[in-house]
């Protein structure tokens, strides 16, 4: 990836807002950039400096929440691994459970807090990638919003799957919601005037792989997927962000009306969705 300013190569970390676009630290630290000191700016820098680690931890808070959140949900289901009182059953989605059957519909967004516990793999990718992607995202959306986008997202994905999938096939993890992630990283570099052909390139690559390998449910990362861009065109047309200053119309009010148009209409489609599953389903 390269700035689109002065051309330099520009990791997804180094980019920072400035006038508008995602740039490199140079240009965005330079006189005349139109760089705002906001926390993806001249303060994260200083507290990244100051601090390591912490300062990095910090200055993405919602992005550090989740991860510990998630963990502690693992280490949970570890203690707890009853296979049908345990953690992980009493969290994962399955379109059964948004049905008049079992209707249970806080698992569209609580299966993303569990994973698969025979190996750490799983877990491990989809933190590493929250991390990434969301001290980069993070300080451009400001708090609520990524943390919308990361619910809906994984919403989103939950959704795709009751239409596409098994009703009685549980799914976890996160990846619905990384994949949203992915899709606004896309969004958001390209209306900035950013290189976005290493993350297609990175989003192709991760697709070909929810295809091509067993046990992986392409289902919800498609549906995070296109969800998170949905989530992503919302907050930029409709108001103007902490980290792009001046870009959309319209303000927070706006954006949260459009957010709520989101969740009815995957409300409504998961009404639809699960009035096709009846007492057949229990038999298949």
């Amino acid at each position: 990836m390269t700035c689109p300013a002065c051309g330099r190569p520009a990791c997804l970390e180094c980019q920072r807002p400035a006038g508008g676009a995602m740039v490199c630290a140079d240009c965005a630290a330079a006189p005349g950039s139109g760089a705002a000191p906001t926390p993806s700016s001249a303060p994260a820098r200083a507290s990244r400096g100051r601090g390591g680690v912490l300062g990095a931890l910090t200055a993405s808070p919602t992005t550090t929440g989740l991860i510990v959140l998630t963990a502690l949900v693992y280490a949970l289901q570890w203690l707890y691994r009853d296979p049908v009182t345990g953690v992980t059953p009493s969290l994962w989605y399955a379109g059964l459970y948004t049905s008049p059957l079992a209707f249970e519909p806080w698992r569209l967004l609580t299966y993303a807090l569990v994973h698969d516990v025979s190996g750490p793999t799983h877990l491990a990718l989809n933190l590493l990638a929250l991390w990434v992607i969301g001290r980069v995202l993070e300080p451009v959306l400001g708090l609520w919003r990524f943390l919308a986008l990361y619910a809906i997202s994984a919403v989103g994905g939950a959704v795709f799957a009751l239409w596409t999938s098994d009703p009685l096939q549980p799914v976890v993890g996160a990846s619905g919601a990384v994949y949203g992630l992915f899709a606004a990283l896309f969004l958001l570099t390209r209306i900035g005037g950013g290189q976005v052909r290493s993350i297609a390139v990175l989003i192709g690559l991760n697709l070909a792989a929810s295809f091509a390998l067993p046990g992986i449910s392409w289902q919800v990362h498609v549906g995070g997927l296109l969800t998170g861009a949905a989530v992503a065109l919302v907050l930029t047309r409709l108001g103007p962000l902490p980290g792009t200053p001046g870009r959309g119309r319209g303000g927070v009010g706006a954006q949260v009306a459009g957010l709520v148009v989101v969740l009815a209409a995957l409300g409504g489609l998961t009404a639809l969705g699960a009035s096709r599953i009846g007492l057949d389903a229990l038999v298949m």
